[in-house]
């Protein structure tokens, strides 16, 4: 941008017409302070003129059998609240000039008698039915509040009309639907032609996209249909654009810039390992292992990521690519979410080591462990053992970020369950040592439009098959009054060997949430159904040494059932343990419940997940099956534990269910700035947008390869464009 445009679209915005000094002041409290940022609030939604019926037309459209949705605009003619049954009922009548017709609330009343009032005039869209009077209704429409002006041009002249966001801070300086349209015109018309490009030509021609004075203007007042799309799609593709620029610099710099530790096979360490092994690695653990392998024998910096569902060992694989560096003369380093999963890893790999010394002669490999609720004797025992480079395989969790935590030539990092850790936090780790070789593992699959963008910098390795002997667990959903039936299957299943997770939402019960709580139900079901069994109890306000002495015990046996809180959702490794029930199953996530049922069926016998939940819930919402790609949004919002559920009957696959997931949490939830150092997205959408982020993508690192420094002429506007908007996000080029 040239610096007379700039500087005319940085003035505040206060000098637009009909804003002045004392709106401006409103407009800066929801970040809208000059020219500029006005010209970029764009609007929530638009309505468009074809879409609108009149009263006559959409009542004769439901009586022929039309079953979607209408927008209709009318004025306000009355308003009633009716109360029966203990519910209240919230009507607002409404006509234009060819009948009459009603809208319904049942929640939020107080709101809504707020919202409308006699004389107004609202558009309204919804699924139009007729009630058992003849009337034509709306139940629990959308709705938008025009002016008198703005109805008759807009139901004769076929414009498009936005609608924006009205925060309350507008609304106190009486800035409402109208007023906001109106000082947008002013500064559109203004101001539009002064925004200078953020794209090269080249990749504007080659595209067909729109010009961005074009689709700020046609965002805001678009003259056509297509025109308002072309606009979306503009800002789409330049979102998603930057972000795989972003992710195509990031592997660059990490490929280019980096020196990394080149390592080789120097003695029988691995492979006297190997034979330690009480099973043959799979055909895809093998196949992962020589893409690590190939990474550390390299001098380039490995960065990869491993994903594998649960139970299909990529613990013992990331072990053996750690005993590489072992190998190699450097320290290796696992990291994990949660201090209980730190301590098994560290019980586990420190057994494996002491079975191999019986093999190995040569070198005994040394485990540390380093946790933040240690004593503080053995923590500082662990602190030395790493300085001094005695231990040669670190295990911990955040308290390795610590700064008195000195790592000695440290070549190669694990970060466990990476989902959990945050880009910064993987810096942090990372800067202790040259360049090490990093793996990041995760059990929770991920789809793929996620792996092109959060993680498309990292190459990629999938371990996609269970050991031979694992069965697919047996899922189920079943009602609270099976309770009693499911009771019994634990007690007699416990007599062949099975032992039982039961899990709770809850440590204790909550008074303002009907769910069920591990600590109320571990003293009843000990006292009743399981009075002949062995009970525990364990649960997230438990410090670490408590959790590890009672996940102990049941390892050992000491225990038939385990009840437990989510606490137990990553990693933990029972063997026997075999039936996990879950209770108010509804109010878990989709991945959530996978991680639950991944705490079982870990040996040859047959294992089983029991989904509990109410059973009014099943009456209400599991009739038949829900296909989630014929489910409109707000349907999706409505059968969000139904799908869940149903997804978990339906299919074991991990990365099915994360498809799923997607579709259900939207990227909002999954796509954190906080875990992948990238920029919000505010018009694209992961799931939707997948062939846009395909198309990007490919763009985007075609060009990184060509001028990765952007040093071209006709890259100068993108470079300059990363410099003031991506600054921030620039600064994580270099982590995994």
């Amino acid at each position: 941008m040239n610096s007379s445009n700039e500087n005319k679209l940085d003035v505040s915005v206060q000098y637009v017409k009909s804003v002045g000094p004392k709106r401006a002041e409103s407009f800066g409290k929801i970040g809208i302070n000059s020219v500029k940022d006005l010209l970029f609030y764009f609007p929530s939604r638009h309505l468009n003129r074809t879409t609108v019926l009149k009263a006559a037309k959409a009542y004769g459209y439901v009586m022929d059998g039309y079953d979607g949705e209408v927008t209709i605009i009318g004025k306000v003619v009355d308003k009633e609240k009716k109360g029966f049954r203990n519910k209240e009922v919230f009507k607002v009548h409404l006509k234009d000039d060819t009948g009459f017709f009603e809208c319904v609330w049942f929640r939020g009343i107080k709101y809504f008698q707020s919202a409308f009032n006699e004389g107004d005039i609202f558009a309204i869209s919804s699924k139009p039915t007729i009630d058992k009077y003849g009337k034509l209704q709306f139940i629990h429409p959308d709705y938008d509040r025009i002016t008198a002006e703005e109805s008759d041009s807009f139901m004769h002249t076929g414009k498009i009309i936005p609608f924006y966001r009205i925060p309350k801070q507008l609304k106190e300086k009486h800035i409402g639907d109208w007023s906001l349209r109106r000082i947008l015109t002013y500064a559109v018309d203004k101001y539009v032609d002064q925004i200078d490009e953020t794209l090269p030509d080249e990749i504007i021609s080659e595209n067909k996209l729109m010009s961005l004075s074009e689709a700020v203007k046609n965002y805001h007042f678009p003259e056509s249909e297509e025109k308002l799309n072309a606009a979306k799609y503009r800002f789409k593709f330049e979102e998603l654009f930057y972000l795989e620029l972003l992710v195509a610099l990031r592997k660059h710099n990490y490929k280019t810039k980096l020196t990394g530790n080149k390592m080789e096979i120097k003695t029988n360490l691995v492979s006297d390992f190997l034979k330690t092994l009480p099973f043959e690695l799979t055909k895809s653990q093998l196949k992962v292992l020589s893409e690590i392998k190939n990474d550390m024998l390299s001098e380039k910096p490995m960065n990869r990521l491993l994903q594998g569902d649960v139970g299909s060992g990529k613990t013992v694989v990331s072990l053996i690519a750690m005993l590489i560096a072992v190998d190699n003369g450097y320290q290796a380093v696992m990291m994990a979410p949660t201090e209980i999963l730190a301590d098994q890893h560290a019980k586990n790999i420190s057994k494996m080591m002491a079975k191999l010394s019986g093999i190995h002669k040569e070198k005994t490999v040394k485990v540390s462990l380093l946790l933040g609720g240690q004593r503080k004797s053995l923590k500082s025992k662990s602190i030395k053992d790493v300085e001094l480079k005695e231990a040669d395989i670190i295990i911990g969790t955040h308290a390795l970020f610590e700064e008195d935590v000195t790592l000695n030539n440290p070549g190669f990092i694990v970060i466990d369950e990476q989902h959990r850790f945050g880009v910064k936090q993987r810096a942090l780790i990372q800067s202790k040592g040259k360049t090490p070789d990093v793996l990041v593992m995760s059990a929770t699959p991920i789809p793929r439009t996620l792996s092109m963008t959060v993680y498309g910098d990292l190459d990629l390795s999938v371990i996609d098959e269970l050991p031979k002997n694992r069965k697919p667990i047996i899922t189920v959903l079943r009602g609270d009054r099976k309770l009693p039936e499911i009771y019994k299957f634990i007690v007699n299943k416990s007599n062949e060997g099975y032992q039982s997770f039961i899990v709770y939402p809850l440590v204790e019960e909550s008074e303002k949430l009907e769910l069920k709580a591990a600590t109320d139900y571990y003293n009843l079901l000990k006292e009743t159904y399981f009075k002949k069994l062995n009970v525990g109890l364990i649960h997230g306000r438990m410090n670490w040494l408590e959790k590890e002495e009672v996940m102990l015990l049941f390892l050992k046996k000491e225990f038939d059932v385990l009840i437990s809180t989510t606490v137990i959702e990553v990693g933990i490794d029972i063997p026997d343990a075999n039936i996990i029930l879950i209770n108010d199953a509804h109010r878990f996530g989709l991945s959530q419940l996978h991680q639950l049922r991944g705490r079982v069926g870990r040996s040859n016998k047959q294992a089983y997940c029991i989904l509990v939940t109410k059973d009014g819930i099943i009456r209400q919402n599991f009739s038949g099956e829900l296909k989630l790609d014929y489910l409109s949004p707000a349907q999706i919002e409505k059968y969000k534990s139904s799908v869940r559920l149903q997804t978990m009957v339906k299919h074991n696959d991990g990365f099915k269910i994360a498809e799923v997931d997607l579709k259900l949490r939207g990227p909002g939830d999954i796509f954190g700035t906080m875990q992948s150092g990238f920029p919000e997205l505010k018009y694209a959408n992961i799931v939707t947008d997948s062939e846009l982020i395909f198309k990007t993508k490919k763009i985007a690192f075609g060009l990184i390869k060509k001028d990765p420094r952007l040093e071209l002429q006709n890259n100068s506007v993108i470079r300059k464009n990363l410099l003031s908007h991506y600054s921030d996000n620039l600064k994580y080029a270099k982590i995994a």
